[in-house]
Protein backbone atom coordinates (compact mmCIF):
# COMPACT_ATOMS: atom_id res chain seq x y z
CA UNK A 1 0.00 0.00 0.00
CA UNK A 2 1.42 3.24 -1.23
CA UNK A 3 0.97 6.11 0.64
CA UNK A 4 0.23 9.20 -1.73
CA UNK A 5 3.47 11.95 -1.97
CA UNK A 6 2.93 14.76 -0.17
CA UNK A 7 3.93 17.54 -3.20
CA UNK A 8 7.52 19.12 -3.32
CA UNK A 9 7.82 22.14 -1.38
CA UNK A 10 9.05 25.36 -3.26
CA UNK A 11 11.52 27.45 -2.01
CA UNK A 12 10.84 31.09 -1.27
CA UNK A 13 13.38 33.72 -2.28
CA UNK A 14 14.61 34.58 1.36
CA UNK A 15 14.77 30.48 2.26
CA UNK A 16 17.15 30.58 -1.29
CA UNK A 17 19.41 33.05 0.43
CA UNK A 18 19.32 30.72 3.60
CA UNK A 19 20.50 27.98 2.05
CA UNK A 20 22.94 29.68 0.04
CA UNK A 21 24.57 30.94 2.74
CA UNK A 22 25.21 27.37 4.25
CA UNK A 23 28.79 26.13 4.64
CA UNK A 24 29.54 23.77 1.23
CA UNK A 25 30.11 20.34 3.28
CA UNK A 26 26.86 20.80 5.12
CA UNK A 27 25.08 21.75 1.93
CA UNK A 28 26.26 18.60 0.05
CA UNK A 29 24.83 16.78 3.46
CA UNK A 30 21.55 18.40 2.80
CA UNK A 31 21.56 18.29 -0.78
CA UNK A 32 22.03 13.98 -0.29
CA UNK A 33 19.80 13.79 2.89
CA UNK A 34 17.29 15.86 0.90
CA UNK A 35 16.84 18.30 3.80
CA UNK A 36 17.07 21.16 1.02
CA UNK A 37 13.60 21.65 0.97
CA UNK A 38 12.19 19.26 3.68
CA UNK A 39 8.34 19.29 4.31
CA UNK A 40 6.53 19.20 7.80
CA UNK A 41 4.31 17.43 9.49
CA UNK A 42 1.77 18.92 11.27
CA UNK A 43 3.09 19.16 14.99
CA UNK A 44 1.54 19.76 18.32
CA UNK A 45 4.78 22.17 19.34
CA UNK A 46 5.19 25.88 17.43
CA UNK A 47 8.06 26.50 15.97
CA UNK A 48 8.70 29.24 18.97
CA UNK A 49 8.18 26.44 21.32
CA UNK A 50 10.77 24.07 19.11
CA UNK A 51 13.29 26.30 19.51
CA UNK A 52 12.78 27.06 23.63
CA UNK A 53 13.67 22.93 23.95
CA UNK A 54 16.05 22.94 21.01
CA UNK A 55 18.12 25.85 23.10
CA UNK A 56 17.17 24.78 26.37
CA UNK A 57 16.60 21.08 26.59
CA UNK A 58 18.89 19.79 24.16
CA UNK A 59 22.46 18.59 24.66
CA UNK A 60 25.23 20.55 23.22
CA UNK A 61 25.87 18.01 20.63
CA UNK A 62 22.69 17.96 19.53
CA UNK A 63 22.18 21.67 18.64
CA UNK A 64 25.87 21.25 17.26
CA UNK A 65 25.17 18.95 14.32
CA UNK A 66 21.61 20.49 13.91
CA UNK A 67 22.63 24.17 13.95
CA UNK A 68 24.87 23.25 11.05
CA UNK A 69 22.10 22.75 8.30
CA UNK A 70 19.72 25.53 7.43
CA UNK A 71 16.41 23.85 8.53
CA UNK A 72 18.06 21.89 11.27
CA UNK A 73 19.26 17.71 10.81
CA UNK A 74 17.64 16.16 13.97
CA UNK A 75 13.94 17.62 13.46
CA UNK A 76 12.97 15.85 10.12
CA UNK A 77 11.73 12.10 9.63
CA UNK A 78 12.89 10.20 6.76
CA UNK A 79 8.94 10.86 5.27
CA UNK A 80 9.42 15.03 6.01
CA UNK A 81 12.73 14.53 3.59
CA UNK A 82 12.01 17.09 0.64
CA UNK A 83 13.59 16.51 -3.17
CA UNK A 84 16.80 14.65 -3.63
CA UNK A 85 19.96 16.34 -5.34
CA UNK A 86 19.35 14.87 -9.26
CA UNK A 87 15.66 16.37 -9.59
CA UNK A 88 16.92 19.91 -7.66
CA UNK A 89 19.48 19.57 -10.55
CA UNK A 90 17.12 19.09 -13.25
CA UNK A 91 18.50 15.47 -13.81
CA UNK A 92 15.21 13.50 -12.86
CA UNK A 93 16.83 10.60 -15.09
CA UNK A 94 19.55 10.25 -11.88
CA UNK A 95 17.06 10.50 -9.16
CA UNK A 96 17.88 9.00 -6.08
CA UNK A 97 15.58 6.82 -5.52
CA UNK A 98 15.20 5.46 -9.55
CA UNK A 99 18.68 4.44 -8.92
CA UNK A 100 18.18 2.90 -6.07
CA UNK A 101 14.59 1.26 -7.42
CA UNK A 102 13.21 2.39 -4.41
CA UNK A 103 12.76 4.73 -1.56
CA UNK A 104 14.93 4.92 1.52
CA UNK A 105 13.45 3.65 4.84
CA UNK A 106 14.11 3.78 8.51
CA UNK A 107 14.62 0.93 10.65
CA UNK A 108 11.54 2.46 13.03
CA UNK A 109 14.05 2.32 15.83
CA UNK A 110 15.76 5.81 17.07
CA UNK A 111 18.94 6.40 19.58
CA UNK A 112 18.70 7.70 22.81
CA UNK A 113 21.47 9.83 23.83
CA UNK A 114 23.19 10.98 27.55
CA UNK A 115 23.60 14.77 27.97
CA UNK A 116 27.55 13.16 26.70
CA UNK A 117 26.12 12.22 23.69
CA UNK A 118 26.50 8.31 24.50
CA UNK A 119 23.60 6.43 22.80
CA UNK A 120 21.98 4.89 26.42
CA UNK A 121 18.92 3.11 25.01
CA UNK A 122 17.12 2.45 21.63
CA UNK A 123 13.66 3.95 20.96
CA UNK A 124 11.16 2.35 18.64
CA UNK A 125 8.83 5.25 17.44
CA UNK A 126 6.43 3.13 15.52
CA UNK A 127 5.76 0.57 17.51
CA UNK A 128 3.12 -0.61 15.04
CA UNK A 129 5.44 -1.54 12.31
CA UNK A 130 5.06 1.48 9.88
CA UNK A 131 8.04 2.15 7.73
CA UNK A 132 8.78 6.04 7.62
CA UNK A 133 10.11 6.35 3.75
CA UNK A 134 11.85 9.07 1.53
CA UNK A 135 10.36 9.24 -1.32
CA UNK A 136 11.73 12.11 -3.34
CA UNK A 137 9.18 14.99 -3.85
CA UNK A 138 9.75 15.91 -7.36
CA UNK A 139 6.52 14.46 -9.77
CA UNK A 140 8.98 13.12 -12.10
CA UNK A 141 8.20 9.30 -11.91
CA UNK A 142 10.12 6.82 -9.79
CA UNK A 143 9.53 3.21 -11.47
CA UNK A 144 8.51 4.17 -15.10
CA UNK A 145 11.98 4.26 -17.02
CA UNK A 146 14.66 2.61 -17.11
CA UNK A 147 17.76 3.35 -15.25
CA UNK A 148 20.78 4.74 -17.37
CA UNK A 149 22.94 3.05 -18.07
CA UNK A 150 26.51 3.89 -15.92
CA UNK A 151 29.34 5.58 -18.36
CA UNK A 152 31.27 3.79 -20.35
CA UNK A 153 35.20 3.41 -19.91
CA UNK A 154 36.67 5.52 -23.01
CA UNK A 155 38.21 3.15 -25.35
CA UNK A 156 41.51 2.62 -25.42
CA UNK A 157 43.54 4.71 -28.05
CA UNK A 158 45.21 2.51 -30.50
CA UNK A 159 48.03 4.78 -31.43
CA UNK A 160 49.63 4.72 -27.54
CA UNK A 161 52.23 2.38 -26.44
CA UNK A 162 51.17 -0.43 -24.14
CA UNK A 163 52.73 0.03 -20.55
CA UNK A 164 55.21 -2.30 -19.69
CA UNK A 165 55.42 -4.59 -16.53
CA UNK A 166 57.59 -2.66 -14.11
CA UNK A 167 60.80 -4.47 -12.98
CA UNK A 168 61.60 -5.10 -9.58
CA UNK A 169 64.84 -3.14 -8.17
CA UNK A 170 66.19 -6.25 -6.75
CA UNK A 171 66.64 -9.67 -7.84
CA UNK A 172 65.36 -12.60 -6.13
CA UNK A 173 67.43 -14.17 -2.88
CA UNK A 174 68.74 -17.29 -3.83
CA UNK A 175 66.83 -20.69 -2.79
CA UNK A 176 63.68 -18.66 -3.10
CA UNK A 177 63.87 -17.62 0.32
CA UNK A 178 62.56 -13.45 0.50
CA UNK A 179 64.96 -10.99 2.17
CA UNK A 180 63.81 -7.25 3.07
CA UNK A 181 66.13 -4.69 2.92
CA UNK A 182 68.76 -4.06 6.08
CA UNK A 183 67.71 -7.05 7.62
Amino acid sequence: MNAPRRAQRRLTAEEHDVVRDVQTLNLHRMLHLGLVDPVPNPSPMSEDEGAWVRAHVWPGFLRLIDDGYAWGYWRWSMCERGTCRNCLARRCDLCVHRQKGHPDACDNQDAVHSHRGRMVATLILRPGGETCAWTCRCSCPKDSAPHPAPPRAPAPDRNQRPALPRQRDAAPAPDGQDTLPGL
